[in-house]
């Protein structure tokens, strides 16, 4: 059903083969694209990725300064507070959690 394709890699330029077991392998998982990167340049931004901790590139998340409602201990949290609703810093808010839950 699946041949082996020759694919150019969209960041070295060179070819490779998408290989039908590959190809089969794409099609279980429900993958509809095609791989993009050569399988060397797929695990050099596999460890480029890993080095960065993960997250695929994600940046790393704003945080806010903030008040803690319960202790008053000045803390970061990763949102804009807007005042209206208590904030709590990372004990306070596993304290709050546990007696709630």
């Amino acid at each position: 059903m699946f041949n082996d394709k020759t694919l150019v890699c969209r960041d070295c330029g060179q070819e490779f083969v998408f290989s039908a077991n590959e190809q089969e392998f794409y099609a279980e998982k429900g993958f509809t694209n095609e791989p993009g990167r050569c399988p060397s340049c797929r695990a050099a931004r596999k460890q480029q990725t890993r080095g960065n901790g993960g997250g695929y590139g994600r940046q790393q998340r704003e945080m806010f300064p903030a008040v803690c409602a319960e202790c008053g201990k000045e803390t970061m949290v990763p949102f804009q507070p807007s005042g209206d609703k208590p904030v709590y810093c990372r004990d306070c808010f596993q304290s709050q959690r546990r007696n709630n839950w």
